[in-house]
């Protein structure tokens, strides 16, 4: 069986960027019904040198961006500086999802070969094909990402389970 690097791509970005809407739901429902801030969950991390859960989200989002703008050789949407609460967080997702599916597929399934060059915040560069971005280093930083905002909600005490981030049946 072959699949494509759309598939592959924004085949799994975006329902997983969906499912991370939907934890940030929960969030704010929980927040709401044990009436405190948002914004305390917003700034926990799991450890002092990680980043907090609005950086994961933003980080998922860069990710899932940045890899499919790469592949479809297009520039990257990019986000405010601005600190954004949980409704912001999820415009962001939303904006994320629509970016990634209105790049050309031919594009992004022809990219396998191509060269491209992953920036970093820092500046430096590193350079990929196609395939090997995503599959080697974009999927994997999605899913770390993805995976330690869902663990940061669980141990806040956010009632969560597996099924919150696998997302319903396909």
């Amino acid at each position: 069986m072959t699949i494509s690097l759309h598939e592959a791509s924004v085949g799994v970005f975006v329902p997983y960027l969906e499912n991370l809407a939907g934890l940030l739901d929960k969030a704010a429902a929980d927040a709401e019904a044990r009436k405190f801030d948002p914004a305390v969950l917003l700034n926990m991390r799991l450890a002092p040198t990680m980043y907090n859960l609005k950086q994961q989200v933003g980080e998922a989002n860069r990710h899932a961006i940045v890899a499919c703008a790469l592949l479809a050789g297009r520039v990257p949407h990019i986000f405010s500086d601005a600190e954004p609460d949980i409704t912001e967080l999820k415009a962001r997702i939303s904006a994320t999802i629509g970016f990634a599916q209105a790049l050309p597929r031919a594009e992004i399934d022809a990219a396998a070969d191509k060269e491209v060059a992953f920036t970093f915040k820092n500046g430096s560069q590193r350079k990929f094909t196609g395939k090997s971005l995503l599959l080697t280093f974009s999927v994997p930083q999605f899913f770390f990402h993805v995976t330690t905002a869902y663990d940061i909600l669980r141990h806040a005490g956010v009632d969560l389970a597996k099924k919150d981030f696998l997302g319903p049946p396909g």
